[in-house]
């Protein structure tokens, strides 16, 4: 017994005198860090004080304090930042769905801004603006240097003020430069139509009304087309999605889900990582689903493409999306601005990280830049698709009758429609001819 209480006792010694030996350095170590804290912050006092006592000229403390803040924050990643109060008030009401401005959305890379995608049916889209383009120059002034906010200032102004920017494109040896009327942009953030027995929903962005938004033309849709026993399949397009709200993508998801992880999250902190599930029903009772992607579609868009592409429920086409996969938090302070800072990288139901890598479609197709109309190709189509039925005096076919050639000529003409819609949209009709192949195999088996 002696010497079992022996050897436990030399044991608490010399585990007292290991945690001495260890604890001590890293006391130190502790104390030094926070004294190189203390005389970087007083270095930065110094240079505040020398600064506005000696520069050339008069400066404003409080614009000083914030380009401060915003140097820290952007330097840890292009998507932290601080938000001024008017800042912070615009995007709040972007999140809202209606704002001023050109209709992009941007970040930056190599110290340009760079555009991840245009929004539709505003004055960038319709100037041609496109997902990739590097903005170099904003009204003769470059933002080589600039944070992405002041780079954002600077393309700010008054509705119906011009704008012109220079633009560097891959493919394009010369910069060029576009001239773009600022307007208020009025972001409708999905919008369907049904092509042949195919509902496409247009998803724009994800902002407050976008489930909503999405659930409604859903119905709608299904409603005229006669039932969902008359739908083929449905088309999630979210090319040029920049993005948004983590929750409104995370509802999306769950609209074509039943079961199953959305997204989850993990900081710094494992404690801090969250799971989202998705919960019984599924909107579209089943029914196959294509997703379409770009090199636009960020952010919540990635989150909507990877989830349905994990769980098998979507086949993703299209080509590699932005690649964005970090959260920020937006985070109120005092003086009514916040601060927006990255906390999280999210992840897909497989575990993916899209950070810099994107979501990879299931079949890539690029869309076919558009090609100029042929001189006289009108007339060349139509001597090349002249038949039997064109010619005088040709044989009527008694094999069928008159209601069998009716639906004849009718599916004539949607094979005709589908070929147009090649030109117009060359993805959207492959996603189209996926969801036929898809229903012709099931009506097979």
């Amino acid at each position: 017994m002696k010497k079992f209480v022996m050897a436990a006792l030399g044991g608490t010694v010399a585990g007292a005198l290991l945690t001495t030996q260890v604890a001590g350095p890293l006391v130190a170590q502790e104390a030094a860090r926070k004294s190189s804290v203390y005389e970087q912050l007083d270095l930065f006092g110094d240079i505040f004080e020398r600064i506005r006592a000696q520069y050339v000229e008069d400066v404003n403390e409080g614009d000083l304090i914030e380009a401060a803040i915003n140097g820290m924050l952007t330097s840890l990643d292009p998507h932290s930042s601080y938000l001024a109060p008017k800042d912070f008030g615009d995007m709040q009401v972007q999140t809202r769905g209606e704002f001023g401005g050109l209709g992009i959305e941007v970040t930056q890379e190599d110290g340009f801004v760079k555009v991840v995608s245009p929004i539709d049916d505003t004055p960038a889209a319709e100037a041609g603006i496109e997902a990739g383009d590097f903005i170099t120059h904003v009204d003769g002034e470059s933002v080589l240097g600039l944070t992405l906010d002041q780079a954002v200032t600077m393309m700010r102004g008054p509705v119906g003020s011009d704008i012109i920017i220079t633009v560097v494109r891959e493919g394009i040896d010369e910069p060029f430069d576009v001239t773009i009327t600022r307007d208020t942009i009025r972001l409708t953030a999905v919008r369907s139509r049904t092509v042949g027995d195919t509902i496409v929903l247009r998803v724009t962005t994800f902002n407050d009304q976008t489930y909503p938004n999405l659930a409604e033309k859903l119905a709608e849709e299904v409603e005229e087309a006669g039932g969902m026993e008359a739908v083929n399949g449905f088309i999630i397009d979210l090319r040029n999605n920049p993005g948004g709200l983590l929750t409104q993508a995370i509802k999306v998801s769950d609209a074509f889900l039943d079961k199953g992880e959305i997204v989850s999250t993990r900081g710094r902190d494992p404690q801090d990582g969250e799971r989202f599930n998705a919960t019984d029903g599924d909107l579209t009772e089943g029914k196959p689903i294509v997703v379409l992607i770009n090199g636009g579609s960020a952010s919540a868009s990635e989150i909507v493409a990877g989830a349905l592409q994990d769980h098998r429920r979507a086949i993703v086409i299209g080509t590699k999306s932005f690649g964005k996969g970090s959260v920020q938090s937006v985070v109120p302070l005092r003086g009514d601005g916040a601060m927006r800072l990255t906390t999280a990288r999210y992840y897909t139901p497989s575990g993916r990280s899209i950070q810099s890598l994107g979501v990879s479609p299931d079949i890539v197709v690029a869309q076919p830049p558009r090609r100029p109309e042929a001189e006289n190709e009108e007339e060349e189509a139509e001597r090349f698709n002249r038949s039997e039925a064109d010619l005088r005096g040709s044989l009527d076919n008694d094999s069928i009758s008159e209601d069998e050639r009716q639906q004849l000529l009718k599916e004539q003409q949607a094979a005709e429609d589908a070929a147009d819609l090649r030109d117009e949209d060359y993805q959207l009709a492959y996603a189209i001819d996926i969801l036929k192949g898809l229903n012709a195999l099931g009506s097979e088996n």
